[in-house]
């Protein structure tokens, strides 16, 4: 009898036990690529980790914006980096990066954007893969740009030997000591020669943006630009020097 009551104990025991559900592997989220204007510029931003958010945020934030103006050739924003995997900025900031140059087909790139990073004046410079992508973007790019110590990452290419540039004020003596052979301009807070448009970098990286914009869009489209922002633009009033 004993072992008829715990038999029926057991068979409603695991009657009412809930049935697990099978495990099964969650689906890989779809990649999401940038929407692309044809009609548009392209900027491509390169990012690494350890990238200063100010050298990033501010030309981003004046370029991206150039979509809400009319009547002129506006730009379309993104990020290319060596991976897919989110880039960690030096002040931890967390950015999910659109392309991997190293593996990605990449789509033109109208104006590279280089901004500083932690490692720019060491390590970085010895990364080859990333020199040469920079390298080869430049020759046919329309601009190339560079905020702070991305200037060392330029030079260090080749790309800045027969232009005038400048870079962080307080780092322009290592500039000049690594790079004695470049026309280095000092107390400006940006250089406009040929192509090349490099600057002093932090708060000031907002008026490189804005200058480029002046130059291709004209004043009314740069103060426009920079009244959306809250900021006080006359190009007048910003040292700087201009080669053409």
């Amino acid at each position: 009898m004993k072992y008829i009551i715990v038999f029926v104990v057991l068979f409603f025991t695991s009657s009412c036990t809930p049935k697990k559900k099978p495990v099964t592997a969650r689906k890989e989220d779809k990649r999401e690529f940038p929407v692309l204007d044809s009609t548009r510029y392209n900027v491509a931003f390169l990012i690494m980790d350890g990238v200063y958010n100010t050298e990033f945020t501010a030309p981003f934030d004046i370029f991206q914006h150039t979509q809400y103006r009319d009547n002129i050739r506006t730009m379309n924003t993104f990020t290319v980096a060596n991976t897919l995997k989110p880039i960690k900025s030096f002040e931890g900031v967390r950015i999910l990066p659109d392309f991997d140059y190293t593996k990605d087909s990449i789509p033109r790139i109208d104006i590279l954007v280089v901004p500083s990073a932690e490692h720019h004046l060491d390590t970085d410079l010895k990364d080859t893969i990333m020199l040469n992508f920079v390298k080869k973007t430049s020759k046919d790019a329309l601009f190339v740009t560079s905020h702070c110590d991305g200037a060392f990452v330029l030079a260090k290419t080749g790309i800045l030997d027969n232009v005038a540039s400048t870079t962080f004020p307080s780092d322009i003596p290592k500039y000049k000591s690594m790079f004695p052979h470049l026309d280095v301009k000092d107390s400006v807070l940006f250089v406009h020669d040929g192509k090349f448009i490099t600057s002093a970098g932090g708060a000031k990286s907002f008026e490189a943006a804005l200058y480029l914009c002046e130059y291709l869009y004209g004043k009314e489209i740069a103060e426009s630009l920079a009244g959306g922002l809250v900021i006080d633009w006359n190009l007048d009033e910003v040292p700087r020097f201009i080669s053409h």
